[in-house]
């Protein structure tokens, strides 16, 4: 799980890359999901929080932006 503090310390083009690679990870863990291969139900919840975490940071950079 990503802490907000490691996140921060990442540039815009690293959190496209970070997000990319969650987006992707949440669709496997869906696919898993769907058939009943989930090893650790938990890590889904993890990405999406995460997902938001960075969402909400390049929200609050491009505010700050204008």
């Amino acid at each position: 799980m990503a802490k907000k503090t490691d996140l921060i310390g990442q540039t815009d083009d690293q959190l496209g890359e970070s997000l990319g690679q969650l987006k992707r990870e949440q669709f496997n863990l869906r696919f898993q999901a769907a058939t009943n291969q989930l090893e650790k139900p938990s890590r889904v919840r993890e990405v999406r929080k995460d997902i938001a975490r960075i969402k909400t940071l390049q929200a609050q950079r491009a505010a700050a932006a204008k």
